[in-house]
């Protein structure tokens, strides 16, 4: 595995979104959420919440209209039924106090944190060669939005410790989620702390919260009774976020309503890392390999294939983060799905654990 580096599309490249979305209703069967009704397995573990499990339509069911691009929603259809078992899952994504008690612990040392090697990247000078991270920077004006390098750029000493690089610290965001981690980061404090990553599919049904077949994790309103629900972008983007959800940037977990499992932050926030391979065609052919049955807790596709960049290797994402606009990405949207580089950490990724209910 290798860094994409200094250029890194994965996550970021998202695709434009500008749109309207309807909800699509299919057959009934495949947007009705079942819940098993499972009773939680004992007491719950510090920090986390019980997902009962049960039958879901996974995918999305929103259709491109007016000038939304279907890209937003085209790898994540057809819908799939699939059924889960219980299983417990993190209140909310892990924060930097979080991630600082396992470094302490562990003297881990992060991918931001590592210098990349002549072996990794052979045409690199070697002045380019350093330990950073990708960062978020507004542009002055307004720029082409598809081009994503306008307002991304690999940074010197940016981390988990400085997300915007040097001269950047933590303080006032112990309870702000950790960023610039990559995947193996994520997979290594999920270990220490004696859990996992959880999977698309289980990742997705915490979100509905029980749900059937809405557009975001609360419902089909983005802003139910003038209410922001999600951090997200608000302003032109990607010149300056307006802030009006009350927040420019990252924002202390919990600061928005819970859903109805108690998860906070399912919608925006930052990216979060999920156990699968992405792979554009995953729900075509989970579709062809379930026919009329539900799958039972899919692992995902064994191997990565993103179209745009094939030789690149990418696990998927969800939620969606605070960069994300109805001018550029509204992976914020339940269903969609988002897939990053494992090995770029970025200023918008983060991750929350899961348990098995066993």
């Amino acid at each position: 595995m290798i860094r994409t580096f200094p250029s890194f599309p994965a996550p970021l490249a998202l695709g434009l979104a500008l749109c309207s979305v309807v909800p699509v209703l299919g057959a009934s069967e495949l947007q009705t959420t079942v819940e098993s009704g499972s009773p939680p397995p004992g007491k719950a573990p510090e920090g986390m919440v019980w997902v009962p499990g049960g039958e879901f339509a996974m995918g999305s069911g929103e259709a491109a209209t007016g000038t939304c691009s279907p890209e937003t929603v085209r790898d994540a259809q057809p819908t799939v039924r699939v059924k889960l078992a219980g299983f417990w899952m993190d209140r909310t994504e892990v924060t930097n106090e979080a991630f600082g008690k396992f470094i302490q612990a562990t003297g881990y040392r992060t991918i931001a944190e590592i210098a990349p090697t002549k072996e990794e990247f052979p045409d690199a000078p070697p002045e380019a060669l350093v330990a950073g991270a990708v960062v978020f920077r507004p542009t002055p004006g307004e720029v082409p939005l598809r081009d994503h390098l306008q307002w991304w750029t690999y940074i010197k000493g940016a981390n988990w410790r400085h997300p915007e690089g040097p001269g950047s610290d933590l303080k006032g965001r112990d309870h702000h989620p950790v960023v610039h981690i990559a995947w193996p980061d994520a997979v290594a404090y999920a270990k220490w702390a004696g859990k996992r990553l959880p999977t698309e599919a289980e990742w997705e049904f915490a979100a509905r919260g029980g749900l059937s077949g809405k557009t975001y994790a609360w419902g089909d309103e983005f802003k139910p009774d003038g209410k922001f629900m999600a951090n997200t972008w608000q302003g032109r983007f990607p010149v300056k976020d307006e802030a009006l959800d009350g927040f420019a940037g990252t924002a202390p977990v919990a600061s928005f309503p819970a859903n109805r499992y108690g998860l906070h932050d399912m919608a925006g926030n930052v990216w979060e890392w999920v156990a699968d391979w992405y792979r554009a065609d995953a729900y075509p052919a989970m579709a062809r390999a379930a026919g009329n049955a539900p799958i039972a807790n899919p692992k995902g596709p064994a191997s990565s294939w993103d179209p745009a960049e094939p030789n690149v290797p990418k696990r998927s994402q969800r939620g969606g983060s605070f960069l994300c606009t109805d001018q550029y990405c509204t992976r914020y949207m339940v269903g969609t799905r988002g897939k990053g580089d494992t090995h770029t950490p970025t200023s918008h990724a983060g991750f929350r654990c899961v348990k098995s209910g066993e």
